[in-house]
């Protein structure tokens, strides 16, 4: 499948994930901003694609990137940054959200599973409310965090200034 046909909006995405239900394969919605794509992000990934059989990825839009980073991001628009997740080989589809979380998202999509990064724990994801209700198990994977794209930027500024 080519990456753009890939990134669907969030009914089509419905209407696919429920094919996949219908062969009782384990959907995992893992989220994120994806701004400059380094290691972190594609352990992330592969330890939420390690979680079930297919990979749903949220990206953040710009206007939603750009309430949690602040001025100055996103650094690449959101069509880019759904692209270059979806040419990842872990990932099955990509869907780009507004909202300044996934909640929205685990209730139109019904995962089996949340996927967060080890920036959080059980106790810190903001959804873990909703997905409790929702019956969707929240799982914290990847490395542990050590990568972060606000770093990368930082040294990539400080460089760019020496």
């Amino acid at each position: 499948m080519n990456t753009r046909e890939k990134i669907l909006p969030r009914e089509d995405l419905r209407q696919r994930l429920a094919e996949h239900r219908r062969r009782n394969q384990k959907i995992v919605l893992a989220n994120g901003c994806f701004d400059l794509l380094h290691v972190g992000h594609i352990r992330y990934l592969e330890g939420a694609r390690r979680e079930g059989d297919v990979l749903v990825v949220g990206v953040n839009s710009d206007t939603s990137e750009r309430a949690l980073k602040g001025e100055g991001r996103p650094i690449l628009p959101a069509e880019a940054r759904g692209q270059l997740v979806a040419a990842l080989g872990a990932v099955d589809y990509v869907v780009i959200f507004d909202e300044p979380n996934v909640e929205a998202l685990l209730t139109a999509l019904r995962p089996d599973v949340h996927a967060k990064g080890p920036d959080y724990t059980a106790e810190t994801v903001p959804e873990r409310e909703m997905a409790a209700r929702l019956g969707v198990r929240v799982a914290i994977v990847g490395d542990a965090k050590q990568h972060s794209t606000r770093d990368l930027l930082a040294r990539l500024r400080e460089a760019s200034h020496a």
